[in-house]
C-alpha cells in the first residue's frame, strides 16, 4: 500500500525497542502487540533500528532481521523507516536490505568515527543512497558542529527527504532550514520535550520512544502542535516529562531502559537492555517510574 512519505515525516517517528528473548537474542515477534497498539491510537511511522531500537548494540546480521520481521509485522499499515549506520559497507549491506525488507525510507544514523569530516561524511552518505536503491532518505543529525553549509551540502543530496534533528540549538536549525530546500522535511529529534521550540523555529514532527509505552499521549501532543496550540502541547508534555526525566538520567544511559522497564510493568517482555546501556534502574529510579505509570494508569 503506498503512503505519502512527506505527510508521515511530519508526523510522529516512532522508535521501537529491539526485544530479547531469555537466550538474549532479537525477538521481534514480541514487538507485535507494542507495534498494534502505537498505529492503532495514530502513529504515523514506525522506525526499526533507530536508538532507543539499542541500534549500535545490535550487530548488522540482528538489525537486518529486525527490519525483515517488523517490515512483515507492519504489514503496508504505515511506512516504515528503516535505520542504518555503523561503518559504510555495513550501512550500505543494510540499506540494501532494508530495501529489499520493503522499507519506505532510510534513517542515516550520523557517522560516530573519531575522524569523521563534512566532505567524507557527503561521501557516506552518497554510498547509503545508493545501495538503497532509490529509498528516500532522512539524515540523523546528532552533531551540528560540521556547520551550516556542510548540512546543506548534504541535505541537497539527490534522495534526501528530511533531516531529523537532535541538538539543542533552535537558531543553528533556523538557520539550516533557511540554508536548504524548502521541500526538506525537518523533524525534531529529540522527542516530544523539544518538539515545541523545534516547532517554532520550522520544525514539524517529531521521534518518540514514549510510544512504545503510552503512544495516545504522543498523539495528543502531536495534534496540539499541528493545531498551533503551545499552550495544551506544552501541558500534556508536563504530564510526561517525569518519565523522560529518568530517560536522561546517567548521561542518557537510562534512555532505553525505562522504557523497557516501563514495557515489563505492563506485562510485554522485551528482555533488558544491552551494556553499556544501564540495566536495570535503580531502586529510585524505580519507584519514580512506577509512580509515573500509577498516576497516569498505564499499568
Amino acid at each position: 500500500m503506498p503512503h505519502d512519505l512527506d505527510t508521515a515525516l511530519t508526523g510522529i517517528s516512532g522508535i521501537l525497542v529491539t526485544p530479547y528473548d531469555d537466550a538474549g537474542d532479537v525477538a521481534p515477534a514480541r514487538l507485535a502487540p507494542i507495534l498494534d497498539r502505537a498505529l492503532a491510537a495514530g502513529v504515523h511511522m514506525p522506525v526499526v533500528n533507530g536508538n532507543t531500537g539499542e541500534f549500535y548494540a545490535l550487530t548488522t546480521d540482528e538489525a537486518c532481521t529486525m527490519v525483515r520481521e517488523v517490515a512483515t509485522l507492519v504489514d503496508g499499515r504505515a511506512p516504515l523507516l528503516a535505520g542504518v549506520g555503523r561503518g559504510v559497507r555495513d550501512a550500505c549491506h543494510l540499506a540494501r536490505a532494508s530495501a529489499d525488507a520493503g522499507a519506505s525510507a532510510l534513517m542515516i544514523h550520523q557517522p560516530p568515527d573519531p575522524f569523521v569530516s563534512p566532505r567524507g561524511t557527503v561521501d557516506y552518505v552518497k554510498a547509503v543512497i545508493d545501495a538503497g536503491g532509490g529509498l528516500p532518505v532522512m539524515l540523523y543529525l546528532r552533531n551540528d558542529t560540521m556547520g551550516t553549509q556542510a548540512i546543506a551540502e548534504l541535505c541537497a543530496l539527490p534522495g534526501v527527504k528530511g533531516v531529523k534533528w537532535a541538538t539543542p540549538n533552535p537558531l543553528k536549525l533556523a538557520a539550516a532550514i533557511a540554508a536548504c530546500d524548502p521541500g526538506i522535511t525537518w523533524v525534531c529529534g529529540l522527542a516530544e520535550i523539544w518538539a515545541p521550540p523545534l516547532y517554532v523555529v520550522g520544525a514539524r514532527g517529531f521521534t518518540s520512544g514514549l510510544i512504545n509505552v503510552w503512544p495516545e499521549r504522543s498523539v495528543a501532543i502531536h495534534a496540539a502542535l499541528a493545531a498551533g496550540d503551545y499552550d495544551k502541547a506544552n501541558s500534556l508534555i508536563a504530564g510526561m516529562r517525569s518519565f523522560e526525566e529518568i530517560r536522561a538520567e546517567e548521561l542518557n544511559g537510562t534512555n532505553v531502559t525505562a522504557v523497557k522497564a516501563a514495557l515489563l510493568a505492563q506485562g510485554f517482555h522485551c528482555g533488558p537492555t544491552r551494556p553499556p546501556s544501564a540495566w536495570p534502574l535503580t531502586d529510585a529510579q524505580q519507584a519514580r517510574l512506577d509512580d509515573f505509570l500509577a498516576t497516569n494508569g498505564l499499568t
